[in-house]
């Protein structure tokens, strides 16, 4: 029925009669004007109804079609600084499954916090030393990469060790 390349913008199509629907008669458009007296505006399942008499409420066409614009669009959530810090850890540790089971780790052991603290153990990684302590967040994730690497190969082997001991 359609074909690439399509021309923009595309009209709507009736399913039944495969007939082009003009704009005035879609079923849940967010804007349209109706036998240019009524104009219909539906915001977020609201529909806001501005009567046209005699060309008087023109200028609601293009404040409704502003206030259309302005209302549907959504902010992008910002990035915490733990999504940073998975995302860095991510870039070190590539195979997505030992990431996962990294993860899973610095989760439990500090929340993805790196200034979190249990009695005489700091960071991301809970490790036992003030120098690690004293490291950005960056540099706390490659010690520990490190010292999982050292000590367990891998970090599924280390997670597998946490679940049995509550430790690593």
């Amino acid at each position: 029925m359609n074909s690439y390349p399509q021309s923009y913008p595309q009209a709507l199509v009736d399913d039944a009669t495969l007939r082009t629907q003009s704009l005035t008669e879609c079923q849940d458009p967010s804007l349209y004007l109706k036998d240019n007296k009524l104009l219909k505006i539906k915001i977020n399942k609201k529909i806001i109804k501005i009567k046209i008499k005699n060309n008087k409420n023109l200028l609601a066409i293009p404040m409704s079609i502003l206030i259309l614009t302005v209302s549907t669009t959504t902010e992008a959530k910002a990035a915490t600084q733990s999504d940073l810090l998975k995302l860095y850890a991510h870039s070190r540790i590539v195979s997505m499954e030992q990431f996962n089971c990294f993860n899973k780790i610095i989760t439990k052991e500090s929340r993805w916090s790196y200034l979190a603290r249990n009695g005489s153990h700091y960071g991301l990684g809970q490790m036992r030393s003030t120098w690690y302590r004293d490291l950005d967040p960056y540099r706390q994730i490659d010690a520990t990469i490190r010292y999982v690497t050292k000590r367990y190969q891998t970090p599924c082997k280390a997670w597998a060790f946490h679940q049995q001991r509550n430790y690593y």
